[in-house]
């Protein structure tokens, strides 16, 4: 359960990432459905998570920017470049005593539908682990539910949360 909350939070550094010389992706506005899970033989053993994420503009953009806030904080790398249709981001980052180097590819059109693809190495190993993998598979599946506003998550467990109530609440960076 714990490597899968660090996937999901080192997928979202990466998905909410630095604007480099390449702008990134905007996703389009409404409600996504979100599929996590981790790679390769992993998959078998710990099933996904699916979570909905209602977003607009605005909040897609405060992601991205808690992303590189956070990223600047951890990362002594954080390369994005074009290859072919596809979106690659080499990073190495410290968490902890650890340090990850990563490898991520991000494919789809962001407007209907996007794939991310992440392998990375550890060193010491993070909580037991020298590798890992993880998956995402995002579609847009609408506009936002009658009740939900921007920045709103259902987890598949049925939590709910507000993503820009959460980075509202958390202490301010120095």
């Amino acid at each position: 359960m714990t490597c899968r909350l660090f996937s999901l939070a080192a997928v979202a550094c990466l998905l909410a990432g630095p604007a480099l010389a390449i702008d990134y992706p905007a996703r389009k506005p409404g409600l996504w459905e979100i599929q996590t899970g981790e790679g390769g033989a992993a998959a078998a053993k710990a099933p996904g998570q699916t979570i909905q994420q209602c977003i607009d503009a605005a909040t897609d953009k405060a992601m991205r920017e808690m992303g590189q806030g956070m990223g600047k904080d951890m990362c002594s790398k954080q390369d994005l470049r074009l290859e072919g249709v596809k979106l690659v981001i080499d990073s190495v980052c410290k968490i902890g005593p650890t340090t990850a180097t990563s490898r991520a590819v991000m494919s789809g059109d962001f407007s209907s539908a996007y794939r991310v693809e992440s392998k990375s190495t550890y060193s010491p190993p993070l909580m037991g682990r020298t590798e890992g993998t993880s998956v995402v598979d995002a579609k847009w599946v609408g506009p936002c539910k009658p009740g939900q506003k921007p920045g709103d998550m259902v987890m598949g467990n049925g939590m709910k949360m507000n993503m820009l109530d959460a980075m509202a609440k958390m202490p301010p960076r120095k």
